[in-house]
């Protein structure tokens, strides 16, 4: 069996050591690569990829070390040239990450807090939805739907809103399903986790104040394609 292609979640966690270590990047056999090759197989079991028994093993994730230095200035500059036979996704996370090193940083925090809370036997898959996945991958956006779907937090921010304003309506287009579909629509509206995913890492928990009221088809529009709309963005698109 053939090991897949790196996920953008893993790239991420990878260029994170790298660019922690630029100077004189970890060998093959030093702790923090045993380490993220570890961190990466529990990965695995959450996005549901396979492969062999090598699988993101500490000489993978060391040339994939490799392949991010081959775009790096600092070193190319030199008249050096890497490893280049990466995939293309190294390149596009490089050029998403490289310079925003607090927002990769963030990212990372992010994905290893889901790693943290979603089981092992998490088998959701975010496509089913017809959702594209969040800048920082498959993980992130199991772990969005998985808050989006709290049932204890949903009832919660229904509440506040029929006591606050004694409707259910869409906080993007004013869509009420009570009011369109009569009985069949009352107490029906879906919600929308609003806090960006690379910052699911700060230890905070989800509350009521990070969910937005929405309508199917606003929520389906914000999650079309990346990066992900925010509820004021996709306000100024029905302007």
């Amino acid at each position: 069996m053939r090991n897949p292609p790196w996920k953008r979640e893993e790239l991420i966690l990878a260029l994170e050591l790298y660019l922690r270590n630029r100077k004189s990047p970890p060998s093959k056999t030093s702790r923090e690569v045993e380490s993220l090759s570890k961190e990466l197989n529990e990965l695995r079991v959450r996005i549901g990829s396979t492969g062999s028994h090598s699988f993101r093993n500490a000489a993978g994730v060391y040339l994939k070390m490799m392949n991010f230095r081959s775009y790096d200035p600092d070193y190319t500059s030199q008249g050096k040239v890497g490893m280049r036979h990466g995939n293309k996704l190294d390149a596009v996370v490089w050029n998403e990450f490289f310079g925003k090193h607090d927002e990769l940083f963030k990212a990372c925090r992010a994905i290893r807090e889901a790693l943290k809370e979603l089981p092992e036997d998490s088998t959701d898959d975010p496509a089913d939805d017809g959702f594209a996945e969040a800048d920082e991958g498959k993980l992130l956006t199991k772990l969005h739907r998985r808050r989006e779907r709290s049932v204890k937090l949903v009832n919660a921010k229904k509440k506040s809103a029929l006591k606050k304003l004694g409707a259910l309506s869409c906080e993007v287009c004013g869509f009420n399903f009570a009011t369109r579909y009569g009985e069949r629509g009352q107490g029906f509206i879906e919600c929308h986790h609003t806090k960006p995913v690379h910052e699911y890492g700060d230890g905070r928990k989800t509350s009521t104040a990070d969910l937005a009221l929405v309508c199917a088809n606003c929520h389906r529009i914000i999650h079309a394609k990346r990066p992900w709309l925010t509820i004021k963005e996709l306000q100024a698109l029905l302007c």
